[in-house]
Formats: structure tokens, C-alpha cells, sequence
């Protein structure tokens, strides 16, 4: 005999653990898209590996900047659709670690951004279960309509 798998609601830690990620999540990449354009946080060029400049036909100033506008977008995303974004992110910053690897120099920052990249896969799991748990209680009420 097979049941359907039963899910437990989320408890109200989880809810506020959510709501931190999400607005993080959120500000973070938009910022950091933002400042690509004006360098005032940090010099972003000097972060991309000589290698990708070398494959494509692009400065790395226009890269970056093209890079700082996906990441607005990725920021838009975790704000407008969470489960989605969150992953987003994550992959955005697995793309990140590959090119500070290929830079060389730069392990503490790709540390830093692996830790930030399991932050962005648990707001997509915890998006993905509020979600669950919404659908659950939408299910779960009376059709009022006739």
C-alpha cells in the first residue's frame, strides 16, 4: 500500500530564515550588478580570469558590465520568484568560483562565495516548501464557488 508523502509545515524559524535569504539574496546581486557599472565597492575587472577575455572578443570592462546586468536580473529573480532565483544565484556563483579559480589568486573569495552559494540553494529549498506549503493550504479550503 502506497501513501502520499506528507510534509510538515514549515515552522516560523524556517519562515523568518526565508525572509532573511530573500531580501539578502535580493540586495546583494543588484547591488553588487549596480556597482559594476561605477567600481565604487570594488575594481570587478581584476577579478575576471585573463582566459575568458582571450575566448571572447570582449574588453573586460564590457564583460563585467554585461556580468553586472545578470546580476541584477538574478536579484530581481529571488525577489519576484524565490525558488527560481535561488537557484539562479547559486549557479551564478558556481560560474563565479570557476572564474576565480581560472584567475588564481583569488581562493578566499571563491571560499567565500561557495558558502554564499549554499545560502542561495536553501532559499530555493525553503522557497520551494513554502510553496508546497501554500498550494497545501489552498488545496485544503472549501470551493466556495458555484
Amino acid at each position: 500500500m502506497t501513501t502520499a508523502p506528507s510534509f510538515e509545515p514549515l515552522s516560523k524559524a524556517a519562515i523568518h530564515a526565508h525572509r532573511v535569504l530573500r531580501i539578502g539574496f535580493a540586495i546583494v546581486p543588484i547591488v553588487a550588478g549596480i556597482d559594476q557599472f561605477t567600481d565604487k565597492l570594488a575594481d570587478w575587472d581584476m577579478y575576471l580570469a585573463p582566459i575568458v577575455t582571450r575566448i571572447l572578443p570582449l574588453p573586460a570592462h564590457t564583460f563585467m558590465m554585461i556580468a553586472g546586468v545578470a546580476e541584477i536580473i538574478a536579484g530581481l529573480l529571488v525577489v519576484f520568484a524565490p525558488r527560481i532565483g535561488g537557484w539562479v544565484v547559486a549557479i551564478w556563483l558556481w560560474a563565479i568560483i570557476i572564474n576565480l579559480f581560472a584567475a588564481a589568486g583569488f581562493y578566499d573569495n571563491a571560499l567565500r562565495d561557495f558558502g554564499l552559494s549554499m545560502g542561495a540553494v536553501a532559499l530555493a529549498l525553503l522557497s520551494s516548501g513554502i510553496a508546497r506549503q501554500q498550494g497545501l493550504a489552498q488545496a485544503s479550503k472549501p470551493d466556495t464557488t458555484l
